[in-house]
Protein backbone atom coordinates (compact mmCIF):
# COMPACT_ATOMS: atom_id res chain seq x y z
CA UNK A 1 0.00 0.00 0.00
CA UNK A 2 1.12 3.52 -0.80
CA UNK A 3 2.14 5.74 2.15
CA UNK A 4 1.08 9.30 1.40
CA UNK A 5 3.65 10.66 3.87
CA UNK A 6 6.39 9.40 1.54
CA UNK A 7 5.15 11.43 -1.43
CA UNK A 8 7.31 14.50 -2.08
CA UNK A 9 4.35 16.52 -3.34
CA UNK A 10 2.34 15.78 -0.17
CA UNK A 11 5.32 16.77 2.01
CA UNK A 12 5.72 20.04 0.07
CA UNK A 13 1.98 20.73 0.41
CA UNK A 14 2.19 20.24 4.17
CA UNK A 15 5.18 22.60 4.38
CA UNK A 16 3.26 25.18 2.35
CA UNK A 17 0.22 24.78 4.59
CA UNK A 18 2.28 25.32 7.73
CA UNK A 19 3.99 28.39 6.30
CA UNK A 20 0.80 30.04 5.10
CA UNK A 21 -1.03 29.10 8.32
CA UNK A 22 1.63 31.01 10.30
CA UNK A 23 1.40 33.93 7.89
CA UNK A 24 -2.40 33.99 8.21
CA UNK A 25 -2.08 34.22 11.99
CA UNK A 26 -0.44 37.61 11.48
CA UNK A 27 -3.45 39.05 9.65
CA UNK A 28 -5.78 41.40 11.55
CA UNK A 29 -8.18 39.71 13.95
CA UNK A 30 -11.14 41.33 12.18
CA UNK A 31 -10.45 38.98 9.27
CA UNK A 32 -10.82 35.90 11.49
CA UNK A 33 -14.14 34.79 10.01
CA UNK A 34 -13.52 36.10 6.50
CA UNK A 35 -10.21 35.80 4.74
CA UNK A 36 -8.42 33.75 7.42
CA UNK A 37 -11.07 31.04 7.52
CA UNK A 38 -11.05 30.74 3.72
CA UNK A 39 -7.25 30.48 3.69
CA UNK A 40 -7.30 27.71 6.30
CA UNK A 41 -9.97 25.77 4.41
CA UNK A 42 -7.89 25.95 1.23
CA UNK A 43 -4.71 24.94 3.06
CA UNK A 44 -6.27 21.77 4.39
CA UNK A 45 -7.77 20.80 1.05
CA UNK A 46 -4.45 20.72 -0.86
CA UNK A 47 -2.71 17.86 1.02
CA UNK A 48 -6.08 16.18 1.59
CA UNK A 49 -6.78 16.03 -2.14
CA UNK A 50 -3.28 14.69 -2.80
CA UNK A 51 -3.79 11.95 -0.21
CA UNK A 52 -7.21 11.08 -1.62
CA UNK A 53 -5.83 10.86 -5.14
CA UNK A 54 -2.89 8.72 -4.03
CA UNK A 55 -5.30 6.35 -2.28
CA UNK A 56 -7.29 5.79 -5.45
CA UNK A 57 -4.35 4.25 -7.24
CA UNK A 58 -3.13 2.00 -4.45
CA UNK A 59 -3.79 -1.73 -4.33
CA UNK A 60 -5.22 -1.55 -0.82
CA UNK A 61 -4.84 -4.12 1.92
Amino acid sequence: MHKVEELKIWTKAMELAKSVYLLASELPKKEKFGLISQIKICLVSIPSNIAEGAGRFSKGV
